[in-house]
């Protein structure tokens, strides 16, 4: 495939729930139904992508793909999986099309650059568009306006323009591959209903965010979340250890008491604590400490944007943005632990 060899600079890459959902409202103006999607196209087939999509073939979805690392995109070859050489191909194969990317830049440039979703103009083949990358609100605004304003080349009822979804997920890696994700969706509502059964073949949780842009507000949020929690819970294991007791018994008590949060009692810090964990796999895998850098640096743009005064932001972010400069970018976060806190800079 000439254009993933002129193109290969990059790979897109890139965590007991009942189902959260409000009432479906019929439209007077446009109705959706998810019989309507059953073609998939799919962009950006990292760690995450990649397992998306084997959650929707193995739910029976035609899944066409796309990716400018053409060594996975041979990978699903392989597996009689259609293959795409630009995203505009993949649009033109489907009725709706998921994007999973790195950065709010890639999604742009899949949306609007040469041989881009867009590219064939004012006219469009997908009913849906569903953004599942971790990017700033106002990217998604301004993608979801441009979106509405195209028209479909195939019209059912009363649907005349195509719809974009904000979908991020969390659950990261393990989530992907278990299919266990939570999606965190802004847009229209219908659209999101009618989507249901897309996220629930690849995650367990939906939770509808409300308007466009919602979705990728509520994940920033999210891992500024995580990001402050690891950083506490890195902090008071150390300490504890330095006036000596025990990382498994001092993450007992968390666990049993009120420090108790995910970054202690799913993914601790403490290599050896949990066996499940990155921390002790030498921090390999997981959700890379320079993605929560980018993630971070989301959270202070838009807080910057609007006025909002986030000082836990700005110092979360001043620790990951130190943590990759000192070469550990492609180390779980959690490796904050070992190599801020710890004092063990170990490779």
């Amino acid at each position: 495939m000439a254009i993933c060899r002129a193109r290969a600079l990059f790979s897109f890459s890139k965590c007991n729930s009942a189902l959260v959902s409000r009432p479906f409202h019929s439209s007077p103006i446009r109705s959706f139904s998810s019989s309507q999607f059953e073609s998939v196209g799919f962009i950006g087939l990292g760690n995450m992508g990649f397992r998306m999509v084997n959650n929707l073939i193995k739910a029976g979805y035609k899944v066409a793909v796309h990716d400018i690392n053409c060594s996975v995109l041979k990978k699903f070859s392989d597996m009689g999986v259609v293959t795409k050489e630009t995203p505009f191909e993949v649009a033109e194969a489907s009725d709706v099309v998921i994007t999973m990317l790195p950065s709010s830049s890639h999604v742009v440039d899949v949306f609007t650059g040469p041989n881009g979703l867009l590219h064939g103009g004012n006219l469009l083949r997908p009913w849906l568009l569903i953004d599942s990358s971790t990017i700033d609100p106002q990217t998604s605004r301004k993608l979801s306006a441009t979106v509405s304003k195209c028209i479909l080349k195939e019209k059912k009822d009363n649907w005349m323009n195509p719809v974009m979804l904000d979908a991020p997920v969390s659950g990261g890696v393990l989530a992907a591959e278990a299919g266990t994700l939570t999606f965190m969706v802004g847009g229209s509502e219908e659209a999101y209903q009618a989507a249901n059964p897309l996220f629930l073949s690849m995650g367990k949780n939906t939770i509808y965010c409300g308007k466009t842009g919602n979705g990728s507000a509520a994940k920033i949020c999210n891992n500024l979340a995580m990001a402050v929690s690891m950083l506490g819970v890195s902090e008071a294991l150390a300490l504890g250890q330095s006036l000596g007791i025990a990382a498994n018994t001092l993450t007992r008590v968390f666990n049993s008491s009120s420090a108790r949060c995910w970054s202690s009692d799913s993914y601790n810090p403490v290599p050896g604590v949990m066996e499940e964990a990155p921390s002790s796999r030498n921090y390999d895998g997981g959700f890379a400490s320079k993605l929560m850098a980018k993630d971070l640096n989301l959270a202070a743009s838009s807080a910057e944007d609007i006025g909002q005064n986030c000082p836990l932001t700005s110092q979360a972010l001043e620790i990951y943005t130190k943590l990759c400069k000192d070469g550990h970018e492609a180390r779980d976060f959690s490796c904050v632990f070992r190599h801020y806190y710890s004092g063990k800079d170990e490779q």
